[in-house]
């Protein structure tokens, strides 16, 4: 198992001195681009073992009291219902739970800005679907020549057709549910307002990835790429810093490549010279965090693979293109890294070979590696759950934790009742009849009370899962990869 190699406390204390910093640094308003995720920032969790999913919420809740959220959706993603992959639900959905998640957490939500909008009908639908539930909502208008034609950008014509966003706070968070969003020109559209008003703001980015001080070619900047390949990221050495102050930092292509353009729409809104790179811009601390580099590099490389399965499948179900494939096999062939470095891969492979089957494999955190084969009661991903649950607490694995008296029924149910096909129990429903069981039999309890020891454990199975059995090991916290490919010959393949 993957050893812990970053401080989570020292970063969430340095993260916040650094925003606090360029708050003042501008007079006493910040607006802050906040790149990624910040509720469930899995990424960073596996590449930076130690970093909890919620981190940044977290820093943020140390300033709850000057800190404000602006949520920014693009239109265009509003009217073709665009879907976030790790999820499975649109944006315009993504941004409601996004909003419930910030108020749960204790953070003010200020308003909600569409971007890109041309009365698009669903984005005035969604508008009004807000406005119905409390929230302030803003337009904010395509201007041509963007980004290129700056003297129309930054004039009445480009930002000041914008609605003003009302803002209360020092530090506005512009977050959003995915990338292409328009948060940058929300920003940037705000500080040519606000100076308009005599009020002093300025402008920072956060991005997580890639870590701007660690090395070039260092796994975790190489598994950025990897996890962008289909946005088509490349990191490199950020040359505008290099030239100010000699000192070798890295970025990525799309940020080294508007700098210029952001760099002379600051100037022209407000006549700030602070910035001289697109390293300047940021406030990342991660890297001054790492407390293992060994641990941290290894997660990196892990990831990677991990990230190649991944695109391998959805190209398999028509999701990704051949290129973005192309490009992980190049990152793992530049760390020397083949899929068997995948601690799980060979012995899933194995125990496929050996029982001439579907199998997963799942490592546990005494590295202690356990399989699961089909069956006619279970598939394979529930019979290693069960398994692994007999391992943690102990139990003999010759002892029954369900009767197949107690699985018959449901197969049944299954086929006969609800039309399925497929007679053997889904992970959910091998947890259900295993809680169900454990109130006459105690080791079914026992096994039960072993599920929370699986989060960040890594799995792989040897066939594409259903949707029921992905979910279940996402709720789980276990890293879990397929090969890519199906059980079956058939065309179709429901989720």
């Amino acid at each position: 198992m993957t050893k812990t190699g970053f401080d989570n406390d020292k970063y969430v204390k340095l993260q916040s001195q650094k925003i606090k910093e360029r708050i003042e640094l501008f007079g006493g308003k910040l607006y802050l681009e906040f790149g990624g995720k910040l509720f469930d920032d899995y990424h960073a969790a596996r590449v930076l073992p130690g970093f909890e999913p919620d981190t940044k919420v977290r820093m943020l809740m140390e300033m709850s009291e000057d800190a404000e959220i602006v949520v920014v959706i693009n239109a265009n993603d509003i009217e073709r219902n665009k879907v976030r992959g790790d999820l499975g639900i649109t944006y315009d959905l993504d941004l409601l739970r996004l909003v419930d998640a910030f108020r749960a957490s204790g953070l003010y939500v200020g308003s909600v800005v569409i971007t890109h909008y041309a009365a698009q009908p669903a984005a005035e639908a969604f508008q009004t679907r807000l406005e119905q539930l409390g929230l302030k909502v803003y337009r904010h208008y395509i201007i041509p020549e963007y980004p290129a034609n700056i003297p129309l950008i930054v004039s009445e014509r480009g930002y000041g057709k914008n609605e003003y966003i009302e803002t209360s706070r020092s530090l506005i968070v512009v977050t959003a549910p995915g990338p292409g969003s328009g948060k940058m020109a929300a920003c940037l559209s705000q500080l040519y307002h606000e100076h308009k008003r005599g009020v002093a703001a300025g402008y920072a980015k956060f991005e997580t990835f890639p870590i701007w001080n660690l090395p070039l070619g260092h796994s975790v900047n190489l598994a950025y790429e990897a996890a962008t390949a289909d946005l088509d990221d490349v990191n490199m050495i950020d040359p505008f810093h290099l030239d100010a102050y000699g000192e070798t930092t890295v970025n990525y292509n799309r940020d080294v490549e508007i700098f210029p353009v952001l760099s002379a729409m600051l100037r022209e809104i407000s006549g700030d010279k602070i910035y001289k790179s697109p390293t300047d811009m940021g406030v990342n601390m991660a890297g001054f965090c790492i407390s293992d580099e060994d641990a941290v590099s290894y997660a990196g490389k892990q990831e990677i693979i991990r990230r190649y399965f991944n695109t391998a499948c959805s190209l398999r179900q028509g999701n990704a293109s051949q290129n973005e494939l192309l490009k992980i096999e190049m990152l793992m062939n530049r760390l020397g890294l083949t899929t068997s470095d995948r601690s799980v891969v060979p012995p899933a492979l194995k125990r496929a070979e050996e029982t001439d089957a579907p199998a997963v494999a799942l490592e546990l955190p005494d590295g202690a590696i356990i399989t699961g084969k089909t069956s006619s009661l279970l598939g394979s991903a529930s019979a290693c759950l069960l398994n692994a649950l007999k391992h943690l607490g102990g139990i003999p694995d010759d002892q029954l934790l369900m009767s197949p008296g107690i699985i018959e029924p449901i197969q049944k149910l299954k086929t006969e009742h609800l039309g399925g096909r497929n007679p053997r129990l889904h992970t959910d429903e091998v947890l259900i009849a295993l809680s169900i069981c454990g109130l006459t039999n105690p080791t079914a309890c026992q096994a039960v009370d072993q599920l929370p020891r699986l989060r960040g454990c890594e799995a792989h199975a040897t066939v594409i899962l259903s949707r029921v059995d992905e979910n279940v090991f996402q709720h789980l916290g276990v890293n879990i990869t397929y090969e890519p490919k199906y059980q079956t010959r058939k065309l179709y393949h429901p989720k």
